[in-house]
């Protein structure tokens, strides 16, 4: 067996070293603290400061971040005004969220003075705009998708609303609840960061030529847009609105549909992870509070969280395959009321700060990552044969 054949798709090789996150077996650590730890404890922006400066913030510098954020959350009108000319590709189908939200971070590139500095001063600073954008754009495009008015296109929102806060005010005009409001931040807290990922390595390969912040995180949502990376969460969703839609119409049990699956071969969305073979650290706590969610203010969404239970306990018992973070989040986002092609979206609303820190770390210590392949083609001929 060759080299190549050993390591396809790299799995189980290490290709680096990182000071911001480590994926375990047993744990989900983020530059020291483990993710139960911070989904419980700590806010979105409080992990993002971990993730982009590189330490827990004090009050005083916790609040000087937030100012910041809240700061350059709205968008230059150039940008605006693309993602209003976005609708009838939006409507037809032939662009998702996901193909705007990468253009957008183009234009933002194009327009931001530091867009070709990398230096780590200009890097933090470009970090915390695009970082502060993301619901901007996510918020700004539901509306133009729904055809209402963009919700506070002057500001980018309510400045007395946390990061999570105003992505849903964004997306809505409406003031959301706290507990949605806790919900969506544990959420970013949770999807914030996973080490050599594939949206990471790419932002990582694409800094290491040298190239541009704004550049790398194009091409992170890239990587992140396909249904084997982030648009899991996505496909989840879809994958149980089709089995519920079999069920209800009598065409059998949520153990036939499965079991139909099975023999199809079909992939299932949501379940395995590359690194976790045990079970996924971050799922158990988005269904819990997905859960609870529908069990105090969402109860018609209770038989979806009954169907999902009943889908994981299948694939354990069977398959034993556990859940990763995007089965639960698609059916927590979907009790929520969040429209699915905006769940992946919402994905690089929290994993920016990761990408970001990422490409910080890659130019302050950058090597061109270059790897070898194995040549498998044709041998050795000549052209005049």
């Amino acid at each position: 067996m060759s080299a190549a054949a050993a390591t396809k798709g790299l799995a189980g090789v290490s290709a680096g070293e990182t000071k911001i996150a480590s994926v375990l077996q047993d744990k989900l650590i983020y530059r020291g603290y483990e993710i139960h730890d911070l989904a419980e404890n700590a806010t979105f922006e409080e992990v993002a400061h971990v993730l982009l400066v590189g330490h827990k913030p004090s009050e005083k510098e916790l609040r000087f971040f937030c100012d910041e954020l809240i700061a350059n959350r709205a968008l230059a009108p150039q940008v605006i005004d693309y993602i209003k000319s976005m609708q009838p590709a939006l409507a037809s189908g032939s662009a998702v969220p996901m193909d705007v939200m990468r253009t957008c971070v183009s234009l933002l590139g194009n327009l931001d003075a530091d867009s070709q500095d990398n230096s780590p001063e200009a890097n933090l600073r470009k970090s915390k705009r695009l970082l502060a954008k993301m619901p901007t754009i996510i918020g700004h495009m539901q509306n133009v998708i729904d055809g209402k008015e963009i919700v506070a296109p002057d500001t980018g929102g309510d400045a007395k609303l946390s990061h999570a806060g105003n992505l849903l005010y964004l997306m809505t005009g409406a003031k959301p609840s706290d507990k949605f409001t806790h919900v969506m931040d544990v959420s970013l807290t949770l999807y914030a960061e996973h080490d050599f990922n594939a949206s990471t390595f790419t932002s990582r390969i694409i800094a290491a030529t040298l190239s541009d912040m704004h550049g790398a995180i194009t091409g992170g949502i890239a990587a992140l847009k396909g249904p084997l990376h982030g648009g899991a969460n996505e496909a989840a969703m879809e994958m149980l609105k089709l089995i519920k839609t079999s069920v209800d119409a009598g065409e059998g049990s949520i153990d036939d549909w499965m079991h139909k699956a099975f023999e199809d071969k079909r992939k299932l969305m949501g379940f395995g992870h590359r690194v976790y073979k045990n079970g996924d650290h971050r799922a158990s706590i988005l269904h819990a509070l997905g859960r609870e969610v529908a069990e105090t203010e969402r109860t018609d969404f209770i038989p979806w969280f009954d169907l999902g239970e009943r889908v994981q306990q299948i694939m354990a018992d069977e398959k034993g395959i556990f859940p990763n973070v995007d089965f639960p989040c698609g059916l927590t986002y979907f009790t929520m009321g969040i429209p699915v092609p905006q769940y992946t979206p919402i994905f690089v609303a929290s994993r920016t700060s990761g990408w970001c820190a990422h490409i910080m770390e890659q130019h302050e210590n950058n090597r061109l990552i270059r790897p070898l392949a194995d040549y498998t083609g044709h041998p050795l001929r000549a052209w005049n044969d």
